[in-house]
Order: structure tokens, then C-alpha cells, then sequence
């Protein structure tokens, strides 16, 4: 057995269609029919129907949940849903804050390659100079030796 319900229109950016076109969407929740009226997919209305059965379907399973009147269940399903709903945002509050350091980190490590990077050249140029400095000498030296050795002929 359906009961007919008309719900507010939802207003989430999940599932938003790509036309913003209006839906409405005949779900079943709880053995009720009720249609959800929002600018988000048919597909996503569907899945927020489900999410809330397979929630429900969790409470009735456990005894407590039995012996309830309805509005002690609402509350049941209300607490449970704000629960795992406040569980996510600090995982996802943890996430971003994880995010902002890893990206704070990479920041730090781009800046710290390219000063290792400046050093590197400039290393990599006084490595340079010194062996054209040393080439140069080996060069006098060269001059030098071949001018004691043919003064030393001379002699």
C-alpha cells in the first residue's frame, strides 16, 4: 500500500541537471509514495530515496526500534541522519585541512627546489669558470715547463 505525499523541492548542487529544469520524481520511501520536486536529476532523487530506505531498513532491524510509535522512529531516523551527516562534514573539514597542508607543504618544497635549483646553476657555473681557471694554468704550466726546459738546453 502507496500513500501519495508531496515533499519540498530539494536544492542541493549534487545531481544538479544540466538544463535547470525542474523534476518531479515519484519515489517510494518507506512503502509511501511521495514525489520530490528539485532541479536535481531523477537519477539523484532516486539515490537520495534509496540512501533513506536502506537508513530505515538499518533501525528496523534492531528490536528497540519495534516497540517505537512513529514519531519516536522520525526522531531515530532525524538523529541518525544528523549523526552520520556531522560524521562526514568533520571527515570532510579534516580533509580539506589535510589538503590545505599538503598543499601549504607543496608550495614549500616547489620554492625550496627552485632555490636549490639557483644554487645548482650557480654552482654548475663556478664548477665552469674553475675549470677553464684550471685549464688555464695547466696551460702556463705547460708554457712554463717547456720555457725552463729549453732554458735549461741552453745552460
Amino acid at each position: 500500500m502507496y500513500k501519495e505525499n508531496k515533499m519540498l523541492p530539494l536544492s542541493s548542487k549534487l545531481g544538479v541537471n544540466m538544463f535547470n529544469k525542474k523534476n518531479d520524481t515519484e519515489v517510494i520511501i518507506n512503502n509511501k509514495r511521495y514525489t520530490l520536486s528539485g532541479f536535481e536529476s531523477e537519477e539523484y532523487l532516486q539515490k537520495i530515496a534509496s540512501f533513506i530506505n536502506g537508513k530505515i531498513n538499518d533501525l528496523k532491524s534492531q528490536d528497540a526500534y519495534k516497540t517505537m510509535d512513529q514519531e519516536m522512529k522520525a526522531v531515530l531516523l532525524e538523529i541518525n541522519l544528523a549523526d552520520e551527516y556531522f560524521k562526514l562534514k568533520r571527515q570532510y573539514d579534516e580533509s580539506e585541512d589535510d589538503s590545505d597542508s599538503k598543499s601549504n607543504e607543496i608550495y614549500s618544497l616547489k620554492h625550496e627546489i627552485m632555490s636549490l635549483q639557483t644554487k645548482l646553476e650557480k654552482a654548475n657555473k663556478e664548477i665552469e669558470r674553475l675549470r677553464d681557471q684550471n685549464v688555464d694554468e695547466q696551460k702556463k704550466n705547460v708554457k712554463l715547463e717547456t720555457e725552463l726546459a729549453s732554458e735549461r738546453k741552453k745552460r
